[in-house]
């Protein structure tokens, strides 16, 4: 049952994000279900290691793939998709506590807060290198499948 609460919110959470942000209509519906199922990768993958790195890293992987396959679907960008996706795994409250405590007076905490921020930053970013290394060549034969399909 929470995995599912955690499905609907960070669908809508990317929806929501996604009209605030002014995409395609059209790219609404591919966007929030890639934003629900890379959250679902994170969350599973989260309960099973005490990494920080792995599930934002294999997260990112699943918006780069999903949304593509997508951006190839409905023939729009593939930037209109990894936008509102990513919205949920951006580390906003980390960020936010580092410099809470960094204002305080709260040199270490703030320095770990940082770092722990650095590291999801990096993980998230070589996600997304790795799903278009993976993508990259096969762009071609998908869309040559798709064409067949229609």
């Amino acid at each position: 049952m929470t995995l599912l609460i955690h499905t609907l919110v960070s669908f809508a959470s990317s929806v929501g994000f996604g009209i605030i942000t002014n995409i395609p209509k059209r790219t609404l519906l591919p966007a929030g279900i890639t934003g629900a199922v890379s959250w679902v990768v994170y969350v599973l993958i989260a309960g099973a290691t005490p990494s920080v790195i792995l599930p934002s890293l294999l997260a990112a992987v699943t918006i780069g793939l999903v949304a593509n396959a997508f951006a190839l679907i409905v023939k729009a960008p593939v930037n209109v998709m990894y936008i509102p996706s990513l919205v949920s795994l951006v580390p906003g409250a980390i960020i936010y506590m580092s410099m809470k405590d960094f204002t305080l007076g709260q040199e270490t905490a703030a320095q770990q807060g940082l770092i722990k921020t650095l590291t999801i930053a990096i993980s998230l970013a070589v996600g997304f290198l790795v799903a278009e290394a993976i993508v990259r060549p096969l762009r071609k034969r998908l869309m040559r499948a798709l064409k067949r399909t229609k």
